[in-house]
This record gives structure tokens, C-alpha cells and sequence, in this order.
């Protein structure tokens, strides 16, 4: 399953998210903080999180924010392959394969976090900035998708 991102397409999701890649910890954080407001059930995932009830906390949290700094490196590594299935995938199969087999993450839950990113992107950085990097987060779903599928979800 190859990607097929042209080059105009590459460029312009790299230069949306690196707009969002600038402030990692924060941004990665907000993302986080919203999905655990937007969707509670999320939190139980996350051990350490769930005591914390407001929004204001979460986001202070050391762990909330290098979790979030956490997954907002895992996409940057991804963004620079687009142009590179193989690469592309070689960072996405394992991060897939753990979140299915160690922490059986629903994979539902990808879905959530990356709707949320654009819906920040776009809060932030306006409605072409979303849209150019729309794609790039349908391919990490449907790519996890599959590794999830070849593990048996």
C-alpha cells in the first residue's frame, strides 16, 4: 500500500505542520487536553490522568505534556517521509503494532486525536493550513488501520 503524495502535496503538509511542530509541547499538549475533555473514556488509558478533572491541571501535567510532545515528534518523523512509503511506514508499523498489542489503544481513537489536530490547525492557522495536511492524517489512520487488522482487531 504506497502513498501517493505529489510533490506540491508533500510541501504544503510540511509547511502546515511545521506551523504546528514549532510549539511541540504545547501544541501536542492541547491535542491531548481536548481529546481527554471531548472524550473522557480516552483518559482511562492513561493511568496517571485519570484523577485529573479539569483542563487547566491536564494541561500543566508533565506527563500530559510529554505524551503529547511524544506523539507530535512520532508525526514530524512520518511527515518527513511522505515522499517515502518504506520509511513512512518503518516509523508507523511499530508505533501501530505496540498500541495494538501492549497497550490496546481502540484504534478509534486515532481517528479522534487526529480530527482534533486539524481542528486545531485550522483554530490557529486557518482552513488551507487543515486541508493541506488532511491527507497526511488519513494515511496514518488508514495505515494503522491495517496494522491493526493484521493483529487481529
Amino acid at each position: 500500500s504506497t502513498m501517493s503524495f505529489s510533490e506540491a502535496e508533500v510541501q504544503s503538509a510540511r509547511g502546515a505542520w511545521e506551523k504546528m511542530y514549532v510549539d511541540a509541547e504545547d501544541n501536542g499538549a492541547a491535542v491531548l487536553v481536548r481529546m481527554f475533555t471531548d472524550h473522557p473514556d480516552t483518559k482511562s488509558y492513561f493511568t496517571h490522568f485519570k484523577g485529573m478533572d479539569s483542563a487547566e491541571e491536564m494541561k500543566q501535567s508533565d506527563q500530559v505534556r510529554s505524551h503529547g510532545k511524544k506523539v507530535f515528534t512520532a508525526i514530524n518523523d512520518m511527515v518527513q517521509h511522505l515522499d517515502n512509503s518504506e520509511a513512512f511506514l518503518g516509523i508507523l508499523n511499530p508505533l501501530g503494532k505496540k498500541h495494538a498489542t501492549q497497550l490496546k489503544i481502540d484504534p478509534k481513537n486515532f481517528r479522534i486525536i487526529c480530527d482534533i489536530i486539524l481542528q486545531l490547525m485550522e483554530e490557529k492557522f486557518g482552513g488551507d493550513c487543515k486541508a493541506s495536511f488532511e491527507k497526511v492524517t488519513n494515511e496514518i489512520c488508514t495505515h494503522l488501520n491495517n496494522v491493526y487488522k493484521e493483529e487481529g482487531w
